[in-house]
């Protein structure tokens, strides 16, 4: 089974640098007034980050309120 892990990383590691290798163009992002200039390979690495990030932030968030509705605990209150 060691093996059979180890050829899959090996594949998605040949994988990752062949897509690096083939999209080294340049591309421009704006976003406000903010512009940058960076190779596509790296915008796609950053987008499937702050994917990571913002989707285990909503799920620890979501288990965190699943937790204390179904514990008993006061929910914290909005204030408005």
């Amino acid at each position: 089974m060691r093996y059979l892990y180890g050829a899959v990383i090996l594949l998605l590691t040949v994988a990752v640098l062949v897509f690096m290798g083939q999209n080294i163009n340049s591309v421009s992002v704006s976003f406000l007034a903010l512009r940058l200039t960076m190779p596509l390979f790296l915008l796609v690495v950053l987008a499937y980050v702050l994917g990571m990030v913002t989707g285990g932030s909503l799920a620890g968030l979501l288990r965190r309120l699943f937790r204390q509705v179904t514990s008993g605990e006061d929910l914290p209150e909005s204030k408005s």
